[in-house]
């Protein structure tokens, strides 16, 4: 057999487009290149594996409920409890039954460039999804507690069709239109909720990135407004933007 070149067996690999009995020839070829892209193919291989082998697991919880006769099941996850500033912003999503993306995983674990194209995936796979954003002002109002859990309820309240069977990440939610669950990290641990967790925080992590526009001096394009020990600095120097949660004690500290 006449050996192929390196950049045409590249381009084999790359496609895809190698059979067993083809990968068992190349495996005896002694060019270090040959052994080279074997060894990155594998590699490559093994990571594909892992990702699917993940995607399986995380998809559990909605495999029970199609087999128990639930057709909509909606993962729901919050974004923005912690920061001391900006809104907290909750989304709900129904995904269809064979909707998959590998590397799907709790939106932090994500980085920010694959958090972006897995929410234009999502927006544009999902049977449907609701987003809601409550303000600083009503967090204030009623507690982050509750302003999460009005949150969730709105962005249930969007979906249409209506689910059958609501996933959510560690919130009780009661008096829901159909049975639930929360499930302890969640986000990690079902790919609707995951799924929800990247349309919430990319959803929040823009509305910050405005922000900061209008009071870049708190630098909440870069902290999503965290206490970032920069962030804590410029508050104590320029005190609270109309933005900041006022009953959140490092915020109410100083205004007190």
């Amino acid at each position: 057999m006449e050996k192929k070149s390196i950049a045409v067996l590249k381009q084999l690999f790359e496609a895809d487009e190698l059979n067993e009995k083809l990968l068992s020839q190349l495996k005896l070829d002694e060019r270090k290149g040959v052994q080279q892209l074997i060894k990155t193919y594998e590699k490559r291989k093994l990571k594909k594996q892992a990702l699917i082998q993940q995607f399986n697991e995380m998809c559990r919880f909605e495999e029970r409920c199609y087999l128990n006769g639930c057709e909509y099941i909606a993962g729901i996850d919050e974004a923005g409890r912690g920061p001391l500033a900006g809104p907290v912003v909750a989304a709900a999503v129904i995904l269809p039954r064979d909707f998959t993306l590998l590397g799907l995983n709790d939106s932090k674990q994500l980085s920010e460039t694959a958090r972006n194209q897995y929410y234009t995936i999502i927006k544009n796979e999902a049977i449907s999804y609701g987003i809601s954003i409550v303000n600083n002002q009503k967090i204030d109002d009623i507690n982050i507690y509750e302003a999460t859990k009005a949150a969730m309820y709105d962005a249930i309240n969007q979906l249409d069709p209506k689910p059958h069977h609501i996933l959510i990440d560690a919130v009780n939610l009661r008096d829901l239109p159909c049975t639930s669950e929360a499930i302890t990290k969640g986000d990690a641990k079902s790919v609707s909720i995951a799924a929800a967790s990247i349309l919430a925080k990319v959803t929040r992590d823009n509305l910050m990135k405005e922000v900061h526009k209008e009071y870049p001096i708190y630098e909440f394009a870069s902290n999503m407004g965290y206490g970032t020990k920069e962030h804590m600095k410029n508050l104590q120097e320029f005190g609270p933007s109309p933005y900041h949660r006022r009953s959140f004690a490092p915020v109410r500290n100083l205004v007190n």
